[in-house]
């Protein structure tokens, strides 16, 4: 059985083209600035329950509806907090020709075994200093970054995805930090902003949200978009 909490169609969001998103409950992080805290415990009052072979059947016969490039993407929560049960469906799905991607924050220690299944792998790297990311999610870096290595060398369509909060990682020894890494990573990188978007769902959840200023200003999001480029880094452009 699989847990999830949400799924609906999205376009060129959540990978390209027309997709059908399925947030899978459970998360081993707890990023204060997170979209979907409703994710992030293993149970929640919005958690339903499917089978594999059931989710997968509900997949398939929404392929008329993966117009432009479009497939179905996994995210959470962590994707990969269900592991087995995810790999299970996305063997199955890559057996019917069904595009697939996963949104992960990287951290399992077997994320490469399910690469051959995988057609879009987005991964988040929230900060290349293990302190500070733990400090602030509550769990290391050092094996998301091992994970993104592995990844830029095994996996032909990688995404890594950098959110940008202010006071986290925008600082200019926070850009020479991640310069310093994605040198050296064959993926394409995507910026995005810190929102709000979820801080009603921390407060219906009765979980504080500590975020006080986390808003980055254009000019930041240009810094980092204007360094990347300079050094040859593929990015791409939300």
């Amino acid at each position: 059985m699989i847990k999830y909490f949400q799924k609906g169609f999205n376009y060129n969001h959540d990978g390209p083209g027309n997709r059908l998103v399925i947030h899978l409950n459970g998360c081993n992080m707890h990023c204060p600035w997170c979209a979907n805290p409703e994710g992030i415990a293993p149970f929640s009052e919005k958690m339903k329950t499917i089978a594999v072979d059931e989710l997968v059947a509900e997949i398939i016969s929404c392929k008329s509806l993966f117009f432009d490039g479009g497939g179905v993407t996994f995210t959470g929560g962590e994707a990969t907090i269900q592991f087995d049960e995810l790999k299970a469906t996305l063997k199955l799905l890559k057996q019917h020709g069904v595009n697939t991607a996963i949104e992960t924050n990287g951290t399992h220690q077997n994320l490469a075994s399910l690469f051959e299944y995988i057609d879009i792998l987005i991964i988040d790297l929230k900060h290349v200093n293990s302190q500070i990311h733990e400090k602030t999610t509550g769990i290391a870096s050092e094996l998301i970054l091992k994970n993104i290595e592995k990844a830029s060398l095994m996996h032909p369509n990688v995404i890594v995805r950098i959110t940008l909060v202010n006071g986290f990682n925008t600082s200019e020894n926070d850009l020479a930090q991640f310069l310093d890494f994605t040198k050296t990573i064959n993926a394409k990188f995507e910026f995005l902003t810190y929102h709000e978007y979820g801080k009603g769902k921390w407060k219906e959840l009765n979980m504080p949200y500590t975020v006080g200023n986390g808003f980055v200003s254009k000019e930041t999001l240009a810094m980092f978009v204007k360094a990347f480029e300079e050094n040859n880094i593929a990015t791409i452009q939300t």
